[in-house]
């Protein structure tokens, strides 16, 4: 089969490159999926050019050789013991946990980490979802208590940033977002009512009940300020020094700010993608979806997200 492998630590178009490898096979409690679909995580650009937190688990070299961890496709393979999904079944999810190896033609991953795919949703938006709209969810926390609220999403542009703005405003909300000035627009088409270019948030923007940094752009010291007397701030990525912030901040006692909170979102993987679909089936929630583009680009396409030039989610179709 072919596949996008990575050797070493560098840039995607120096360190990644398409060859041909073994088929997997699925061993005991695993399936085996032709890729239909995988998308682009700014996961996967950490491990490529070797983040801090990917140095300190593998200083010398990635620890998987073929990365890509958010896949739709068809089972066409059963191992040992596999009862709950069947040759035919179509699936999606979340391979970060299961060992990768979505940025191929075929990848083998555990049962537990793959759901059904409903008839209703594509595999574009199927590859979309499992990292960013998970994510997105479980940041927002309890859509019931967001009517009336406002919210801010820092980053709004991208995959976690798009969806989270629709799930906001969806359940009533009033949705603030910053991010380059070439992806305002697009973020008030789909229903921001507020749009701030990134690095000129104005202080008298907030206060918001509930905050989403996608990026790492705010320090819990700025997310606080920006924050309503019982608001909530939830963080998904940054530099490390960042992330440490937030970790430190989420540690402190709520009552210790008058009742505003920081932390740092520990996501749950496709405990939440059964909802979603549910959701795009609905059609009140879909993918904002960049491509789809063949498997040969992978280490391209990783480029454009490093540089901030994706809006919404990337997806390879192999």
């Amino acid at each position: 089969m072919r596949a996008i492998v990575l050797d070493s630590y560098g840039p995607p178009g120096r360190v990644m490159h398409l060859v041909e490898v073994p088929r997997p096979a699925p061993g005991p409690g695993e399936v085996l999926v032709r890729v239909r679909a995988v998308s682009v995580n700014s996961w996967d650009v950490d491990v490529v050019i070797g983040g801090v937190f990917n140095r300190m688990a593998a200083p010398f070299r990635p620890k998987h050789r073929i990365i890509g961890s958010d896949v739709a496709g068809e089972v066409v393979a059963v191992g040992e013991g596999v009862t709950r999904h069947r040759v035919g079944d179509c699936v999606f999810g979340e391979l970060t946990a299961a060992g990768w190896g979505g940025f191929a033609d075929f990848v083998a991953g555990p049962v537990d980490a793959l759901v059904p795919l409903p008839a209703a949703v594509d595999d574009l938006t199927a590859a979309a979802m499992p990292q960013a709209a998970s994510m997105a969810l479980q940041a927002l926390g309890d859509r019931r208590a967001l009517e009336g609220r406002r919210v801010l999403i820092v980053g709004a542009g991208g995959g976690v940033g798009t969806f989270a703005l629709q799930l906001a405003t969806g359940a009533g909300a009033r949705v603030a977002v910053v991010d380059r000035a070439a992806k305002l627009d697009r973020l008030r088409e789909l229903g921001a009512s507020d749009v701030f270019e990134a690095g000129a948030i104005p202080a008298a923007a907030g206060p918001f009940d509930r905050i989403l940094d996608v990026v790492g752009a705010l320090s819990a010291a700025e997310l606080r300020r920006l924050l309503a007397p019982d608001g909530h701030a939830v963080a998904i990525g940054g530099r490390p020094r960042r992330i440490l912030g937030y970790a430190l901040a989420g540690a402190r006692s709520a009552q210790r700010d008058g009742g505003r909170t920081v932390r740092l979102l520990a996501a749950v993987p496709n405990r939440d993608l059964p909802e979603l679909a549910a959701l795009v089936a609905a059609g009140s929630l879909r993918a904002i979806v960049d491509g789809p583009h063949p498997l040969d680009t992978v280490p391209h396409q990783l480029e454009r997200l490093r540089a901030g030039e994706v809006f919404g989610k990337v997806v390879i179709v192999p």
